[in-house]
């Protein structure tokens, strides 16, 4: 039979183990990286194919240069915590554009390994609303300049 952690017997693990913080820091760090990394990579590379598809879909042309946005600049301040809650939201933006426009006709497809065909965009998606509505926590460049001024 499994004992449970006692806050009297193990405060220090029990502290590191349920702490919201960190998870916050896990969720945000990787999942900007990635995309930082995806948006160093359109830069690049070109994004101008993006204009094509916008006109395609009757939209601006213009919107394609939210990819700098939602792609580099939203990315860095969610790493670092900093406006991490617009920034989680014009990256998740980024997203549903990307699914709608580029992979809208793999909604219901499966990879060749018998996986979802969007679990990458999915999970890019749902990271960043998960950051969204879960903010940066307390291991962020805004909560040090906050308690700053607090001080």
């Amino acid at each position: 039979m499994a004992k449970s952690f006692s806050k009297k017997r193990y405060p220090l693990i029990e502290r590191f183990v349920y702490n919201g913080d960190i998870g916050r820091l896990f969720l945000r760090v990787p999942l900007g990286l990635l995309m930082f990394f995806h948006g160093i990579n359109h830069l690049q590379h070109g994004y101008g194919f993006v204009e094509a598809l916008l006109l395609k879909s009757r939209l601006p042309g213009y919107l394609s240069h939210g990819i700098l946005a939602g792609e580099l600049l939203a990315p860095l301040l969610i790493i670092l915590g900093i406006y991490t809650r617009p920034a989680a939201l014009a990256q998740g933006c980024v997203m549903v554009m990307a699914i709608y426009l580029v992979h809208s006709n793999d909604l219901f497809s499966l990879n060749e390994h018998g996986g979802y065909a969007l679990e990458l965009q999915i999970l890019y998606l749902s990271g960043s609303l998960s950051v969204f509505f879960l903010g940066s926590g307390r291991f962020s460049f805004s909560k040090a300049r906050s308690q700053r001024k607090q001080a």
